[in-house]
């Protein structure tokens, strides 16, 4: 196996343990610190924005509402008999909250197998894989943080339908994504620079 290959094949399983190692950023409104504290979130959300032209900024931003960076989230239980610790209102998992139906549709569709949603590349693969599909389905900008935001709560049909019409909470959560997305967005062309110098000019395999 040449040099070359080599490199890329440990660089590709550094990246990937450092994904799942990684604790949440101490300055999650941040993009710049965000990407100091974890330099392998960046190459994961350069590689899916090149994959699925969906902005890295939305990606943070969905991930930031959805789980606040931890990889280990999970709705909170309900209650029974107000004390007792109840089922979970869903089966959404890890960074980008996908739902077990949702992932495996996901796994299905990109050959992506493997995938964990505890994993931060893998989890921003799957909001660019779904930000994309809303893309086609819906003809929803995939920079468009709020509409896309609300698909993805609601899903490419349920957006169509205006279910979220009906949902101030959806709405405001969507708004809460949009603000986000253009803070982080701003942040970014003040130090992207120096996080691309840092993406090894290797090809995928």
């Amino acid at each position: 196996m040449s040099l070359t290959r080599l490199t890329a094949l440990f660089l590709i399983l550094v990246t990937g343990l450092s994904a799942c190692a990684s604790t949440p950023p101490s300055d999650q409104t941040n993009a710049c610190t965000i990407f100091d504290e974890n330099r392998s979130w960046y190459r994961a959300t350069s590689k899916a924005e090149r994959k699925w032209d969906v902005p890295i900024e939305v990606q943070l931003a969905f991930i930031r509402k959805e789980s606040s960076f931890d990889r280990k989230a999970r709705p909170e239980r309900g209650k029974f008999l107000w004390v007792l610790p109840g089922k979970r209102p869903s089966s959404a998992l890890g960074y980008a909250q996908a739902l077990d139906g949702t992932w495996e549709e996901y796994r299905k569709k990109t050959g992506n197998r493997t995938a964990s949603r505890k994993n931060f590349a893998d989890a921003t693969d799957f909001i660019g894989w779904y930000v994309d599909s809303s893309a086609r389905r819906a003809g929803i900008s995939r920079d468009d943080a709020y509409s896309q935001y609300l698909a993805y709560h609601e899903g490419a049909g349920g957006y169509m339908r205006g279910s979220w019409k009906r949902k101030p909470e959806v709405r405001r959560r969507a708004s809460v994504v949009a603000t986000m997305a253009s803070k982080y967005e701003a942040q970014l062309k003040r130090c992207e620079g120096r996080f691309r110098r840092d993406i090894p000019l290797v090809p995928f395999i």
